[in-house]
């Protein structure tokens, strides 16, 4: 084989791969390194667009009404062998101060959906802010079948979070179907705030401010 004959076939595949080749190579590489450059930006964009409000976690417990010791009057003792449910929400707020936001719970106990909301204001940032809701014991008795109530009584619970009529976050105490709540027909008016039970002096500075309706 001639080395003057391989010449024009080198030349023609150099021709080719200059043509035809290499610019391939540089488009390639160019929308590599600007899809690269551009990953600070998504990252950034996907911060900005997650919610200002997120649930960390719902805690419920069974406890005994408070009892008081005050003069003056006729003492009562409460009876202690009674059980308040008590569904608390620890959540997370970005803003440095939100005005108002609304939560709304569901608690599926005995196959019945109790639901109630409260709206709390001048919510401050943080990441362990609370809120809280009461079931009383003659709500618990009456929708219990007056059997006795145990932690294992209450089949789930869902708690979400509304500002302005738009739902900011949602959380189940037990992993369950997207949109199971709305399978159920809710019963209203038997969850309470805090501000309505015996609890309503304790703990002041542990739950966000309630807003009390206007006369």
């Amino acid at each position: 084989m001639h080395v003057r004959s391989l010449t024009p076939t080198i030349t023609a595949r150099l021709a080719d791969f200059v043509t035809h080749v290499r610019p391939r190579i540089e488009t390639r590489t160019f929308i590599l390194i600007g899809a690269v450059a551009l990953l600070p930006y998504a990252a950034d964009a996907q911060t900005r667009g997650a919610s200002d409000l997120q649930i960390n976690k719902i805690t419920k417990n069974l406890i005994s009404a408070p009892q008081f010791i005050y003069t003056g009057a006729q003492q009562y003792q409460t009876n202690q062998r009674d059980r308040w449910l008590e569904v608390e929400v620890e959540f997370s707020a970005a803003p440095e101060f939100t005005d108002e936001l609304t939560f709304k719970y569901y608690i599926l106990f005995n196959g019945k959906l109790l639901t109630g909301e409260v709206s709390h204001t001048n919510i401050p940032a943080g990441t362990s802010n609370r809120s809280v809701m009461y079931v009383s014991p003659r709500t618990l008795a009456r929708f219990g079948e007056n059997r006795p109530v145990t932690a294992s009584s209450f089949q789930n619970i869902a708690v979400q979070i509304e500002q302005q009529g738009v739902v900011k976050a949602e959380l189940s105490l037990v992993r369950a179907p997207a949109q199971w709540l709305a399978t159920m027909p809710q019963v209203s008016g038997f969850v309470v705030n805090k501000n309505e039970t015996p609890f309503a002096s304790l703990y002041w500075g542990r739950y966000e401010q309630i807003k009390v309706p206007t006369r």
